[in-house]
C-alpha cells in the first residue's frame, strides 16, 4: 500500500485517547486564567493585610486586582487614611490604576499628589508646593507609615501632598 503522509495535530485522538490541539490549546488557557486569577487574589489580600498591618482604618474593606487594575472599595475613618491607602496599592509593584470607590466616614479637602522625578527631595517638593523647603515634615507626616526615612523615596513613587492649615 506504501506510505501515506497526514496532518499530525489535526482531528481527534484515536480511541478518545488524548486530546486535539485545540482542546489542549483551550485547556492551557484555562489554566493560565486560573492561575492568574489566583495570583490576583492572593496580591489582594496582601495589600489588605498590609494596610491593616499599617494601621490605616478602613472598615469592609476589599481590594480587587485584575490585570493592572486595582479597585478598592470600604469606608475610610477620614480623608487622609483614604488617601494613604490608594497610595499603598498603587505604589504596589504590578498596579498601574486604583479605582477609589471608598468612602469617608470623617470628610475633609483631599490633597494633590506628587509623583516623585529623579532629583526630587521632600524638602524640593515642599518649595515647589509651599513655597518652603523647611515645610518638608509636612509631607513627611503625610506619607507615614508608607514612608519611614524622609531621604528615602524613590523615582515614580507617589506621595501625599495634604493643603496646610
Amino acid at each position: 500500500m506504501g506510505l501515506f503522509s497526514f496532518i499530525k495535530d489535526a482531528g481527534a485522538k484515536v480511541f478518545g485517547i488524548g486530546k486535539t490541539t485545540a482542546e489542549e490549546a483551550a485547556e492551557k488557557a484555562a489554566d493560565a486564567m486560573a492561575a492568574k486569577l489566583k495570583s490576583e487574589e492572593a496580591a489582594a489580600k496582601k495589600l489588605e493585610e498590609t494596610i491593616s498591618d499599617l494601621g490605616l482604618e478602613v472598615e469592609n474593606l476589599n481590594v480587587h486586582i485584575s490585570d493592572d487594575k486595582a479597585t478598592i472599595t470600604g469606608a475610610a475613618f477620614d480623608q487622609a487614611t483614604k488617601e494613604k491607602v490608594v497610595l499603598v496599592v498603587g505604589n504596589s509593584n504590578g498596579i498601574a490604576t486604583v479605582d477609589d470607590q471608598m468612602t469617608v466616614e470623617n470628610p475633609e479637602p483631599e490633597a494633590q499628589f506628587h509623583t516623585v522625578v529623579s532629583g526630587d527631595t521632600l524638602g524640593k517638593i515642599a518649595k515647589n508646593y509651599y513655597g518652603n523647603a523647611m515645610k518638608y515634615p509636612v509631607i513627611f507626616e503625610a506619607n507615614k507609615p508608607m514612608l519611614k526615612n524622609p531621604d528615602l523615596i524613590y523615582p515614580g513613587q507617589v506621595l501625599r501632598i495634604p493643603a496646610l492649615d
